[in-house]
């Protein structure tokens, strides 16, 4: 698959199979998050691999959109040190969707799950230190839903040079 096919065909996945991601994908899927760009190359992430059934349980408990991770064989936890870099959440959001663009080019499915969150009960269950963020959790596993998705079209979101021009030489009137 190629790398625009990835970005048109990936969605979000949120029921999965109960087959366990094999060590070979995992790794790669790492790798796509570890060779991510970041800010000055400051690579702020850290990623927490969350394999134990009980352990994906309460922590998908502990968010408020994210009780598909229970069901998922695999986590990946996306956690950024802030004072390495002065984007850090937006290096850690791009190492994520690497990741979950890796695990769809391997026949996976993934859904990043939001901290929106008990921040006290998930730093304690991932035993997050001081001064380290979670940006997310990425849900993965083989996928046992099929997914439609609809897109804006283009000619309602692409502004040329100033927002409210839509390349008709002059911006809209308001």
């Amino acid at each position: 698959m190629d790398i625009l096919e990835a970005l048109l065909t990936r969605r979000a996945i949120r029921k999965f199979k109960k087959d366990p991601v094999p060590q070979e994908m995992l790794e790669k899927i790492l790798e796509a998050g570890r060779w991510s760009p970041s800010a000055s190359n400051s690579q702020p992430w850290d990623f927490i691999v969350i394999t134990e059934p009980d352990l994906r349980r309460r922590l998908s408990r502990s968010f408020m959109y994210g009780s598909f991770l229970a069901e998922a064989p695999l986590g990946i936890a996306v956690v950024v040190d802030p004072w390495r870099s002065g984007c850090a959440v937006q290096d850690g959001a791009i190492a994520a969707y690497g990741m979950w663009l890796a695990a769809h080019g391997l026949g996976l499915g993934a859904c990043w799950v939001n901290p929106n969150m008990d921040e006290t009960r998930v730093r304690e269950l991932l035993n997050l230190p001081e001064g380290r963020e979670l940006i997310c959790i990425l849900a993965i596993g083989y996928p046992a839903q099929s997914v439609k998705s609809v897109r804006r079209k283009l000619k309602d979101i692409v502004h040329i040079e100033r927002y409210g021009n839509r390349g008709e030489g002059r911006a809209e009137e308001e």
